[in-house]
């Protein structure tokens, strides 16, 4: 039997998106009403609300090791060797979601809540990993034999 933890998560939050709907009514109102010009000025909103579409947290924990991507830019893999410990905390709010860098838990990756896995590396770098699936997750890494909470 293979031991797999597979989390995928994305920004649907009701509230984001009925604020990212309320922004991008700005260039559409532009492009309908003024002109053209005036909506191309308001294309780094657009690209706000592609890039809050196209994110995507995406957590594979086996036997090999830890896999995160954050996608459209990011991915790591971590072998298990490479790993002095791993923990499910809850980290309280780090000042928004997504890429949180200079965290007191190094960078933190996430997309809504304030649960995660904390992964500190051999070589005492560490980050975090947010997830929605805080007791499969502890489950997944005891099979493992990596935590013994």
């Amino acid at each position: 039997m293979k031991l797999e933890f597979i989390e995928e998560q994305k920004f649907t939050q009701w509230w984001l998106w009925i604020i990212i709907v309320a922004v991008l009514s700005i260039p559409v109102y532009d492009f309908v009403f003024v002109d053209f010009t005036q909506a191309l000025k308001s294309s780094p909103v657009i690209l706000l609300v592609i890039l809050f579409y196209i994110f995507k947290l995406k957590t594979r924990i086996n036997e090999k090791g830890i896999r995160m991507s954050y996608l459209p830019y990011l991915g790591k893999f971590k072998n298990w060797t490479e790993i002095k410990f791993v923990k499910v905390i809850d980290y309280g709010f780090v000042g928004g979601w997504g890429v949180r860098l200079w965290t007191k838990f190094g960078t933190v990756y996430n997309i809504r809540g304030s649960k995660g896995l904390v992964v500190e590396l051999n070589s005492g770098k560490a980050f975090i990993i947010g997830t929605q699936q805080e007791e499969e997750l502890k489950t997944i890494l005891k099979s493992l034999g990596k935590i013994s909470e």
